[in-house]
């Protein structure tokens, strides 16, 4: 993984992150430049200071955009759009909620891809999804060729959004003939950040909401779709497959088979963690207010105990030098699927590259064979 911050973990997480959605490495280069010393005291030390480094940066090719967009260059308007949303995200992810500032940027994020999608003609939709006595909303991106197609709900882990989902896939899924729904379900992006909706162990819940919305489209074949996610949505997804039968398939990128216990693990400061200021952060996201009560409502966090309810095909695709979730949890969830009439276990390793959590070192390795994989379940190359 590239390392600009030796020694910080989530720091480095987050920029090979943004690599991954696109972020040039000379941009990047002189924003970290002017935070590198700051590094060394810590991951939650000096963030507001990488926040400013960086909201400059996405600021000043958000002004580029514009100026491109006045020009009548809408494709390069889009390009600079985009990279903005990487920057903005990526600032606004490594902040305490309690950082006002923060609301602001995840403003200019929304704003920044909504130029983006529209400059740049992209194919994609934004929905909202009803759920229970409100909503959530997602990104449609729809699967290349006529329809109806096989479409994939993809969730999130603990602090990814639904946008960084959209640039880090960067239409590996629609080239293959699959439809994608990105989602801020309940813990995560606008569901947490402007709705007030925490994350909950039940995730068949929200994933069934999706797969309603799902089946009121024309252009999707209710017959294909599938159920994936990333780092905690390693459990999220196993688990809404486990109860919602209308999923044909699931994939746990990052097989987080045991988050309850993880959370004791990270107590005693066993593994890595994913996101500076973490036991606030994770106070937020499940609506908790001390840790004690956070840490006696966890181990409801698991898997164990569920995977017999797996009953279709189970892909399992986890980083040989993971740092933040143990190998031996991408085990546990494969041998308990008994009932999963197609289970494979993936490792990857410095042969493919994607060896760090969720593939942050190189995505294209994971999300090249997690995509053919499912287009050949779904048949929807053919």
């Amino acid at each position: 993984m590239y390392e600009p911050f030796p020694g910080n973990y989530v720091w480095n997480l987050s920029v090979n992150i943004c690599l991954g959605m696109g972020g040039a490495m000379g941009e990047m280069d002189r924003a970290n430049a002017q935070v590198r010393e700051i590094a060394e005291q810590g991951e939650d030390a000096g963030t507001e200071a990488f926040f400013s480094a960086w909201g400059e940066m996405a600021d000043r090719l958000f002004l580029l955009g514009e100026e491109a967009e006045d020009a009548g260059h809408d494709v390069a308007a889009s390009e600079k759009y985009m990279r903005a949303t990487a920057y903005y995200m990526t600032a606004e992810r490594m902040q305490s909620r309690h950082y006002e500032p923060r609301r602001a940027m995840y403003a200019k994020m929304l704003e920044s891809m909504d130029r983006a999608i529209r400059t740049g003609r992209l194919a994609c939709e934004k929905v909202e999804i009803p759920y229970e006595d409100g909503s959530f909303n997602g990104l449609f991106i729809p699967g290349k060729g006529s329809g109806p197609r096989p479409c994939i709900v993809f969730c999130n882990g603990l602090d990814s959004v639904k946008e960084m989902i959209y640039l880090s896939m960067r239409g590996a899924f629609a080239e293959r003939g699959i439809s994608l729904l990105a989602i801020d379900h309940p813990g995560v992006g606008e569901a947490l950040r402007l709705r007030n909706l925490t994350a909950i162990p039940d995730t068949e819940r929200w994933a069934g909401a999706a797969v309603d919305s799902l089946e009121t489209r024309s252009d999707v074949d209710p017959d294909r779709i599938g159920m994936m996610g990333w780092s905690l949505g390693g459990y999220y997804a196993p688990r809404a497959a486990c109860y919602e039968k209308r999923f044909k398939l699931c994939v746990a990128w990052g097989a987080n088979h045991n988050w309850g216990e993880l959370q004791r693990r990270r107590l005693a400061s066993e593994g890595a963690r994913p996101v500076p200021h973490y036991w606030d952060h994770v106070l937020w996201v499940w609506g908790k207010e001390t840790l004690d009560e956070f840490m006696d409502f966890i181990p409801r966090v698991t898997l164990e105990g569920h995977l017999q309810n797996m009953t279709v095909p189970f892909l399992i695709v986890h980083g040989d030098n993971d740092r933040q979730i143990p190998k031996e949890y991408a085990y546990q969830s494969y041998e308990q699927a008994v009932n999963s009439p197609d289970r494979l276990l993936k490792f990857f390793t410095d042969k493919e590259g994607g060896v760090e959590h969720v593939s942050a070192d190189n995505l294209e390795p994971v999300r090249s064979f997690v995509a053919d994989w499912i287009a050949d379940r779904f048949d929807s190359r053919s």
